[in-house]
């Protein structure tokens, strides 16, 4: 399964195929994480809160290929994003391994994922070095096999993200 996930509308719908599906975070009622921890507790894998966060961190978790376009934030992930990808805990469970030397939560059925994040809205150096050390970081709690980084203007994240998924059907 292949998965677009956007902080932004993305006129994809032509050039999506049956194993690809997109959510445009935007669109989405999505709350923010309580950190009631009941999806570790009361309820296993499944958040307490009943939103559209429930329909999308399960396509995560199944994704091999995601394509996450998001604005650039302070160096981290804007809010529609950040607050999606904080609801998906519940594809963790609130066990511990060691991974390369450190401490990360252990994965709950999920895909080893190969991700394209596409950043935009961002001009400055070090808010560029910011996001990439936060993606770094956030690869191996996220099951990333591999990730790469393409920052483009406000202008061309509708291009890039076309250009992306046609490189998915072509492989």
């Amino acid at each position: 399964m292949k998965l677009v996930l956007s902080d932004r509308p993305l006129p994809l719908s032509d050039s999506l195929d049956a194993d690809t599906r997109y959510f445009d975070l935007s669109s989405c009622r999505i709350a923010h994480c309580v950190g009631c921890f009941g999806c570790w507790t009361k309820t296993p894998g499944r958040c307490v809160i009943r939103d559209d966060a429930v329909r999308i961190y399960p396509v995560i978790a199944k994704s091999e290929r995601v394509l996450y376009v998001s604005r650039v934030k302070y160096g981290g992930y804007d809010s529609p994003m950040k607050t999606m990808l904080e609801r998906a805990i519940p594809v963790q469970q609130a066990f511990i391994r060691v991974l390369d030397g450190e401490t990360h939560h252990v994965q709950r059925a999920v895909e080893p994922k190969r991700a394209t994040i596409l950043a935009y809205g961002t001009t400055s150096d070090e808010e560029r070095e910011i996001f990439r050390a936060l993606v770094a970081r956030n690869a191996k709690n996220m099951n990333f096999l591999s990730y790469e980084i393409r920052f483009v203007t406000e202008d061309e994240v509708e291009q890039a993200a076309a250009q992306e998924v046609r490189a998915w059907q072509a492989s």
